[in-house]
């Protein structure tokens, strides 16, 4: 189960968000990192956009058998060619 963390923050004078630095840290945002917000009822979710280097580092979700590859990129040709 997820641990849930809850900080109390004010808001800047120009309506900035600035999180505590445990957040920062355990999220892995640095100056000028993207991020996403969702607003859910009365929720604010606040989710980090991962660069390409991020995610091509992670472990994959799903694994394919050398088989399965083969016959998906020979569909793939035959549909690029309609």
């Amino acid at each position: 189960m997820a641990t849930i963390k809850e900080h109390v923050i004010k808001i800047g004078s120009k309506g900035e968000i600035f999180p505590p630095k445990e957040i920062r840290e355990m999220l892995g945002l640095v100056k000028d990192q993207q991020i996403i917000l969702t607003v859910q009822n009365d929720l604010l979710i606040i989710r980090k956009v991962y660069t390409v280097e991020e995610l091509l580092a992670k472990p994959a979700k799903v694994k394919i058998s050398m088989h399965a590859w083969k016959q998906f990129r020979k569909q793939l040709a035959k549909d690029a060619e309609k």
